[in-house]
């Protein structure tokens, strides 16, 4: 073969170069996902973005922002996403297109639209909820029965999350002395991960074969795109078809993620779910007490009815009672038995009678039966 039928390696690279840089001759918005993101000691940030579809990844080039450039980006990032750039996410960036016959195809990046990634994470919760409606999960939780005293609590956090600390000392110091039994099941709390691991935990609970009232998924707050993954269809629909009523508190007051829409009760903060637990046993003793006072004003009334019969039979007594009646002049006649008679009639001479005055009782014998002309009492 002539040496003219053939090119070497770099002939081809720089034709390449030529060729791309001049159709992107200018830099180009572009949209693509994080899918690998390495921040070297010198302060360049190196990424692999990528593009996916239902069949799987169909695109993938290598980028960078250089330090000069990073340093400012990634702060003005942060500041108006809340959080770190980092694997996952989807991104609209600036980039020049760069090939090196050395090094190939690459993308230097020199300016970032958060707002674009905040876009693609509210429309993607909006399918999310759209779909959990369809499927009829939105209210499924809704539908349980909370125990009116929920006692076994079992609680989806990070063993070292500052709200789970919160949570657990200001429910069990509590002031009243109420007792508690929580059981913690650890898991990651934000990130990628998260969903896969809080949906493990759920797994974890049921697998105990412990009778729980109360399952709690809880963390502080944190940065909107790092607590993105509480959004997620998989979470969202296994919290929704969890057998047991499931209560979240992810993040700060304004937070409000698809999982606490699917829940059987959102609370905004670790230390507002203790409170409301508390509020049921608070809401339970007030309760006994008020039932306690009335079942004591109710017995206290049976006394005093029974009080005045008492006074009543008392007083129809003391008004029956013969020595009273004695004291009005009247006599009472015993015969020699001692037993009150009211007529002469079966009395003859001889009989010992007795009779019984107020101040004293005679002693009597019968001389004569005198019968009046009266046969009343």
């Amino acid at each position: 073969m002539r040496e003219g039928d053939y090119i070497d390696l770099y002939e081809l690279q720089t034709r390449l170069k030529t060729g791309i840089e001049g159709i992107f001759p200018d830099r180009i918005w572009l949209k693509a996902e994080i899918s690998a993101l390495k921040v070297r000691p010198a302060g360049h940030c190196y990424m692999e973005l990528s593009q996916s579809s239902e069949t799987g990844l169909v695109a993938k080039a290598q980028a960078v922002i250089w330090s000069s450039k990073f340093r400012f980006l990634a702060p003005f990032f942060k500041s108006v996403a809340g959080s770190d750039l980092s694997e996952g996410m989807k991104v609209l960036v600036r980039v020049a297109v760069n090939f090196s016959q050395l090094y190939g195809l690459s993308l230097v990046i020199d300016d970032i639209d958060p707002n674009f990634t905040l876009g693609e994470r509210e429309q993607l919760r909006r399918q999310t909820v759209m779909r959990l409606e369809e499927e009829g999960l939105m209210d499924r939780q809704k539908e349980l029965a909370l125990p009116v005293l929920p006692y076994r609590l079992a609680v989806i956090s990070a063993p070292d999350a500052a709200g789970y600390r919160d949570f657990t000392k200001h429910l069990l110091e509590n002031e009243y002395g109420f007792v508690f039994r929580p059981e913690l099941f650890p898991a990651a709390m934000q990130g990628s991960s998260a969903p896969a691991s809080i949906i493990g935990a759920l797994q974890s609970v049921l697998d105990s074969g412990e009778p729980y009232d109360l399952v709690l998924i809880m963390r502080g707050g944190g940065a909107r795109l790092d607590l993105a993954c509480y959004d997620d269809y998989d979470l969202a629909a296994a919290i929704a078809m969890f057998p047991i009523p499931v209560c979240t508190a992810v993040g700060h007051d304004q937070d409000y993620h698809v999982c606490d829409m699917v829940a059987y009760r959102h609370l905004k903060t670790p230390t507002a779910m203790a409170d409301e637990i508390l509020a049921c046993y608070e809401d339970e003793d007030a309760r006994l007490l008020s039932f306690g006072s009335r079942l004591k004003l109710a017995f206290l009334n049976k006394i005093g009815a029974m009080e005045a019969g008492l006074q009543l039979l008392e007083n129809r007594i003391r008004t029956s009672d013969p020595r009273n009646i004695l004291q009005r002049g009247y006599v009472l006649a015993l015969d020699a038995s001692g037993v009150p008679f009211k007529r002469v009639s079966g009395r003859v001479p001889g009989d010992r009678i007795s009779m019984m005055f107020a101040d004293g009782t005679l002693d009597c014998e019968v001389l004569a039966v005198r019968p009046g002309s009266g046969g009343g009492d």
